[in-house]
């Protein structure tokens, strides 16, 4: 069955050709260009070209794009590679500072004290010579009432 179907669809694809006669054989340019089968390998003959002119472009974008990403991660590698040398320096630095602010506030500290003893020690002779000052001032007058008395004696 399956048999007769083949021959008999064989028979309907080559019988026309036998039917006619051989000077239809020739070749028709003007008809080969408007079978659906020649506008499709015309579309795909297209296609192929603007896949190639594409395929160019896209290699060109990509080779700018892979010297930007090359050059840009050599630049950010050293910029960061840069900025984490200068936090370790500002780091020590801080602690540094760090230490000094501490060494110098108990140095104030330490200098204040000295100052109010200083100021406790100044207060004291202070009072002290203004009392001898109010001595000698006392003997002073006596002396010299009684040297004024002497004189008012003699």
């Amino acid at each position: 069955m399956v048999r007769a179907v083949a021959v008999t669809l064989l028979l309907a694809l080559v019988l026309p050709f036998l039917v006619t006669p051989v000077s239809s054989l020739t070749f028709d340019v003007a008809g080969a260009k408007n079978r659906p089968v020649s506008k499709f390998i015309t579309l795909l003959k297209d296609m192929l070209k603007q896949l190639e002119k594409e395929a160019e472009e896209d290699e060109e974008i990509y080779d700018k794009m892979a010297c930007w990403c090359t050059t840009n991660d050599r630049e950010k590698t050293k910029s960061i590679a840069d900025a984490e040398a200068r936090i370790e320096d500002l780091t020590n630095k801080i602690e540094g500072l760090t230490a000094q602010s501490a060494r110098l506030n108990t140095e104030i500290k330490n200098h204040e004290k000295e100052v109010a003893e200083n100021q406790a020690s100044l207060d004291k002779a202070t009072a002290l010579r203004e009392k001898q000052l109010a001595e000698f001032n006392a003997e002073e007058k006596d002396l010299l009432e009684s040297i004024s008395a002497l004189k008012a004696a003699v």
